[in-house]
C-alpha cells in the first residue's frame, strides 16, 4: 500500500499531511562522485524530495545487455537521497525526452521496423516489461512501502503532447504493479484540455508540467481534476540551449516569485531543473519540428546549482521560498568545489581517422547507424566513383545529421540536415580517372520530443550524383567508444580529422573547464571518457566541464577529436566556465 495518498486539497504521507517541494537531479548527468554534494545542497535549501527520469538507452544501451553500475547504479542515488533525508519522485519513463538522446529510449527499437513506440504495440511492450523488470529488481529496497524513500512513480512522461493511448497508460501502470510498486502512481502534462485529456487516467493523480502562471494553471488542473490537489511536476525555472541558439537565462526573483504563487496558493511543486548537470558522451537529445535543433553537451539550464555544482543567486532564493514552508533547512554544510587552472596542453600525437579505420562492412547500399548495429558517434561511408563523369553533383539522402565531404582524402565541402552547412560538391572525372568519395556522417542526437522520434542516423535512403544512386559501399563504424587502438605520430597541420593527444599533470583531482580555442568542432575525452561535443563555430557553449573525479593523482591523457581544422595543436584548461 502506498504511504502518499492524497485528498481534494492535500498529500498526506503515513497520514501525516505534508507539502512536497522537490528538485529534479538526474544522477545519469551527474558523476556519482558527486551525486551526495549535489543532493546534500537540494537538502539544504530546504527541499523534502528529489525528483529523477532513468535513462533506458544507457541501462540497456545493447539489448538484453543490463548495466546498473557506476553512475548507472540508481538504487545508490536513491540510498544517498534517504540518508540525507529525502524522498524519490521516480519518472521511469519508458520515455523520458529530457533532451535526452532518444528520448532515453534505446536506438535498438527501431531495428523493429514494424514496432510502433509509446503505444499497445506487444512487441514494444515486451521490450519494456523486461526493462522495468531489471529496474526494479534494482530498486524495490528503495520503494517506500519497503522501507526506502521511493514515494512516488510517474506513468510514461508528458504523453498527452504525444498520444491518447489509455490501454497504452494502463498496461505500464499494471507493470509497474506486477513489478512490487505499490506506490502511488500519477501521470504528467501540459496545462491543456488536449494534453490533460489524453495523458492522464482518471485512477491516477493528474499533475501539470509549466514555467510560469502558477496560480493560472494550477486553476486548469484543479478544474480538470477537483478531487485531487494541485502539484507542478515540471517548474520549468530555466531552459536549455541548442547549438547554434542563446543561451538561454532566467532571473532569480522571478523563478522565486512564480514558486511562491504555487506555494502560496496551496499546491506542491518540483522544480526542473534544480542541478541540471552534462549531457556525458553523446547523449545530448534534439528538437525537429521545421529544422532539426540538437542540444548542447551542457545541462546547465541557469539552475539554483549550476552545471558545476556552484550555488547561484537562484538557490538562495528558492532556498528562502522553500523555508518560508517547510520551515528552516536542515544545518548542512555545502558550498561551491573548488576550480583550477591547469593551463596550457599541447597536443603532440595525432591519429588521423582515415589511418585508423577499424574493418568495414561491405554493401551495395548505404546503412544506416542502427542497422549497423551502432547507438552513437560517426559512420564512415566510402565508394569509389570511375569516370567519365561531367560534373556532378554529390547529393546526400536522408542525412542524419551532418556529413563532412571528402574526395580522395580532401575535405571538399559540408552538409547539415537542416543547418546552415549545405555546400555543394561537383565531381569531375576523365574517362578511365577514379576518385574515392568519403563521407564522414555524424551521429548529433536522436530526436527526443515530438512527433519524429523514429530519428535513424547516418544515411537513410543513399547518395547521388546528380539522379543516379551510387551502390558498392564500405562502412566504418567508429562509436568512440575505446581509443586505446588508436597509432598515433607528431601532430602536423592538416591532419584534421584526427584525434589529438597531450598529457599533463595532476596533484589533485580538482573541477577544470576544457577551453579549445582555435578549433572548430568536435568530441573531448578525459582518460578515455566521453566528455562530449564542442562545437565553437555554432555555440554559445565555448568551455566544457571536466569533473574532478574523472582526472588521476598524476599523470592524465585528454584526447581532442577535432573533424575540421584548428590552429595551434593547444587546449587550456582553466578554472573559468563559459557557455556564452
Amino acid at each position: 500500500m502506498s504511504r502518499l495518498s492524497f485528498d481534494q486539497n492535500s498529500f498526506y504521507y503515513d497520514d501525516q499531511k505534508v507539502r512536497i517541494i522537490s528538485g529534479t537531479i538526474h544522477y545519469f548527468r551527474v558523476v556519482p562522485e558527486y551525486w551526495e554534494d549535489r543532493l546534500k545542497k537540494l537538502r539544504a535549501a530546504g527541499f523534502n524530495a528529489v525528483e529523477t527520469y532513468t535513462c533506458w538507452n544507457l541501462h540497456e544501451r545493447h539489448e538484453g545487455d543490463f548495466d546498473f553500475s557506476g553512475r548507472l547504479d540508481v538504487a545508490r542515488f536513491c540510498r544517498i537521497a534517504q540518508e540525507l533525508g529525502l524522498w524519490v519522485i521516480l519518472r521511469p519513463g519508458p520515455y523520458i525526452c529530457a533532451e535526452w538522446e532518444f528520448g532515453g529510449l534505446p536506438s535498438w527499437l527501431l531495428n523493429y521496423e514494424n514496432m510502433h513506440l509509446r503505444c499497445c504495440d506487444e512487441v514494444y511492450l515486451e521490450k519494456v516489461r523486461r526493462y522495468y523488470s531489471r529496474l526494479f529488481a534494482e530498486l524495490e529496497p528503495c520503494l517506500a512501502a519497503n522501507g526506502g524513500n521511493i514515494i512516488a512513480v510517474q506513468i510514461e512522461n508528458e504523453y498527452g503532447s504525444y498520444g491518447n493511448d489509455k490501454d497504452y497508460l494502463r498496461a505500464i501502470a499494471q507493470i509497474y504493479r506486477d513489478n512490487g510498486v505499490e506506490e502511488l502512481l500519477f501521470t504528467s502534462d501540459g496545462p491543456t484540455d488536449l494534453m490533460l485529456n489524453g495523458g492522464t487516467l482518471p485512477e491516477y493523480l493528474a499533475t501539470a508540467n509549466f514555467g510560469s502562471e502558477g496560480r493560472e494553471n494550477f486553476k486548469i488542473l484543479r478544474n480538470f481534476r477537483p478531487n485531487q490537489p494541485a502539484m507542478c511536476m515540471e517548474f520549468w525555472n530555466g531552459w536549455f540551449d541548442h547549438w547554434g541558439g542563446p543561451h538561454h537565462v532566467r532571473e532569480s526573483d522571478d523563478t522565486a516569485a512564480t514558486m511562491e504563487e504555487m506555494l502560496a496558493d496551496g499546491g506542491s511543486v518540483n522544480l526542473y531543473m534544480f542541478h541540471g548537470g552534462t549531457n556525458l558522451g553523446f547523449l545530448n537529445g534534439a528538437n525537429c519540428g521545421d529544422e532539426y535543433q540538437p542540444t548542447i553537451t551542457s545541462y546547465d539550464y541557469d539552475c539554483p546549482v549550476n552545471e558545476c555544482g556552484d550555488l547561484t543567486p537562484k538557490y538562495y532564493a528558492v532556498k528562502a521560498v522553500a523555508e518560508k514552508y517547510l520551515g528552516k533547512a536542515p544545518d548542512l554544510k555545502v558550498g561551491n568545489l573548488p576550480k583550477k587552472n591547469y593551463g596550457t596542453v599541447q597536443l603532440t600525437e595525432a591519429a588521423p581517422i582515415f589511418e585508423n579505420l577499424p574493418q568495414p562492412v561491405c554493401c551495395a547500399h548505404t546503412k544506416t547507424m542502427e542497422e549497423l548495429g551502432q547507438d552513437f558517434g560517426f559512420v564512415l561511408y566510402e565508394t569509389e566513383l570511375h569516370g567519365p563523369v561531367s560534373e556532378a553533383q554529390v547529393l546526400i539522402e536522408g542525412l542524419h545529421d551532418r556529413a563532412q565531404i571528402f574526395v580522395d582524402g580532401e575535405l571538399k565541402g559540408i552538409k547539415e540536415r537542416t543547418g546552415p552547412r549545405n555546400d555543394e560538391v561537383r565531381i569531375t572525372l576523365a574517362d578511365g580517372e577514379s576518385a574515392r568519395l568519403s563521407l564522414l556522417v555524424e551521429n548529433m542526437g536522436r530526436v527526443n520530443y515530438g512527433p519524429k522520434l523514429r530519428d535513424k542516423k547516418g544515411i537513410l535512403q543513399g547518395v547521388k550524383l546528380d539522379y543516379q544512386f551510387q551502390f558498392g559501399w564500405k562502412m566504418y563504424s567508429l562509436p568512440c567508444d575505446d581509443l586505446s587502438a588508436l597509432h598515433y605520430s607528431p601532430t602536423k597541420p592538416g591532419c584534421c580529422p584526427a584525434f589529438l593527444r597531450g598529457k599533463f599533470t595532476a596533484y589533485e583531482k580538482t573541477d577544470t573547464f576544457v577551453r579549445l580555442d582555435g578549433f572548430h568542432k568536435g568530441v573531448v575525452f578525459i582518460n578515455g571518457f566521453n566528455l562530449g561535443r564542442y562545437w565553437n563555430d555554432a555555440g554559445p557553449q565555448k568551455t566544457l566541464y571536466l569533473p574532478g573525479p574523472l582526472l588521476k593523482e598524476g599523470e592524465n591523457e585528454i584526447v581532442v577529436l577535432e573533424l575540421e581544422n584548428f590552429d595551434k595543436p593547444q587546449i587550456l584548461l582553466t578554472d573559468k566556465m563559459d557557455l556564452g
